[in-house]
C-alpha cells in the first residue's frame, strides 16, 4: 500500500474511482474500489506537492536527451525494375504480386 507523510485532504470519491476504472476499461470489485480510492488519492497528493515546487529557474526540456535529428538525408537512389522485383514472386499478374484471397 502507498504511504504519504502528510494526510490527504482531497480524497477521490468512490464515483471518481469507478469512472477512472471505466475509462481504463477495468472491472474492479468493491474492495478494489476502496483500495484504489486511497492509493490514487495518495498519488494525486504527490502530484500536488510537485506542483508547489518553484521551477521558474529550471529551463524547459523538450526531450530528456539533447540528441538532434539523427536521420539520414532522404536521397533518391536507383532501385530494382518491376521485372526484377517480381522475378522471385510465386505468382504475378499485370506487374503486381498475386496472392491467394483471404476473404471469400
Amino acid at each position: 500500500m502507498l504511504q504519504c507523510a502528510s494526510s490527504s485532504n482531497t480524497m477521490l470519491s468512490i464515483e471518481q474511482v469507478r469512472h477512472i476504472a471505466w475509462l481504463a476499461r477495468l472491472g474492479i470489485s468493491d474492495a478494489e474500489v476502496e483500495r484504489f480510492q486511497e492509493d490514487l488519492s495518495i498519488v494525486l497528493e504527490h502530484f500536488s506537492m510537485l506542483e508547489k515546487l518553484d521551477t521558474d529557474h529550471i529551463p524547459a526540456a523538450v526531450h530528456a536527451s539533447q540528441l538532434h535529428n539523427v536521420f539520414r538525408e532522404d536521397i533518391t537512389q536507383p532501385s530494382l525494375t518491376k521485372e526484377e522485383v517480381l522475378a522471385n514472386a510465386p505468382q504475378s499478374q499485370d506487374f503486381c504480386f498475386r496472392v491467394p484471397p483471404i476473404l471469400e
